[in-house]
């Protein structure tokens, strides 16, 4: 009991971008920029998808999710961040705000790898397997993906977040980050790090390798799909359908990949806020322009809006 008292007592401090006082100012509005451009864009997709019915297919209806959990996303990040910028030392955050975030990181983040998976899968069963679609992918279906993608991030955060915050951590340990990220909180306990750490890595295969390998699968029969066509002209048009998907797709598992898969021996503090900061603000930005920008009918849907 006094051990679960203590607990809660905790606190943490967050580097943030402290140690980086000439970039504080610049990062600042740069972050605020690119938090009110994702807003916007996420929520355009989100009111985009519900109301169009040019977007009632499942493609979009897995689009709306993924821009809902990109705002979630953010928001659980940005506003903390911003305000860290405003200070040049190191933020206190209580213990259960600490693992709050992790736990919405985690749960988000898991979320995001599955919806990318089915998306790409539906791209498999529209491009190879056209006679049998709406059978594969009916409402029900699709239902039942997006369900099992929350589900699956549900039960990862909860694992994650129980094991790292049950372990002992020093009195206001400071984190060498400007989020509650995974293996930074982790490297911080005082014990039962290998066998935490050893989860960790477990999930990262699971939850981001094996979902990345499935995409991959996926793309690799689309694309022996695209090659048996005839027409050059019909091959750009069917690849064209897959291009935004395949974009996001490398810049959510690259930044991933390159974080948490690389070897420790490899990483800095200043590289990990670095792609840290990409993935975690600049990516959920950048997912719905690609997704506009390349888009004849969600640009079709926002000039019918504009009418």
């Amino acid at each position: 009991m006094a051990e679960e008292n203590q607990s809660t007592t905790y606190e943490f401090l967050l580097l943030g971008f402290s140690d980086l006082r000439v970039l504080q100012g610049p990062l600042f509005w740069l972050v605020l920029l690119v938090y009110m451009i994702t807003l916007l864009g996420n929520t355009l997709i989100i009111f985009l998808t519900q109301t169009s019915p040019v977007l009632h297919s499942p493609m979009y209806f897995f689009l709306r999710h993924l821009s809902m959990v990109e705002l979630l996303y953010t928001t659980d990040i940005v506003p903390r961040v911003l305000a860290d910028l405003t200070s040049s030392h190191p933020q206190a955050i209580s213990f259960r705000s600490c693992a709050a975030q992790m736990y919405f990181f985690i749960f988000l983040g898991i979320s995001e790898c599955c919806l990318l998976t089915a998306m790409a899968y539906d791209r498999y069963a529209a491009i190879c397997k056209p006679l049998h679609y709406s059978t594969l992918m009916n409402h029900r279906a699709c239902v039942a993906m997006v369900g099992t993608s929350w589900i699956m991030g549900i039960i990862t955060a909860t694992t994650h977040s129980s094991l790292i915050f049950t372990l002992p951590f020093p009195s206001r340990p400071t984190i060498p980050h400007f989020l509650c990220d995974i293996l930074p909180v982790l490297r911080l306990a005082s014990a039962g790090k290998h066998r935490s750490e050893i989860s960790v890595m477990t999930a990262t295969v699971v939850f981001i390798m094996i979902p990345f390998s499935l995409i991959v699968t996926s793309y690799a029969r689309i694309l022996g799909a695209i090659l048996a066509i005839a027409s050059s002209k019909s091959r750009r048009k069917v690849f064209s359908t897959c291009s935004s998907h395949l974009l996001v797709v490398f810049l959510f598992f690259g930044t991933a990949s390159i974080t948490y898969i690389r070897p420790r021996a490899d990483s800095s503090i200043t590289t990990d806020r670095i792609l840290s900061l990409f993935y975690t603000v600049v990516t959920p930005m950048l997912n719905p322009i690609i997704y506009t920008l390349r888009n004849k009918e969600v640009i079709g849907a926002i000039k019918h809006i504009r009418r």
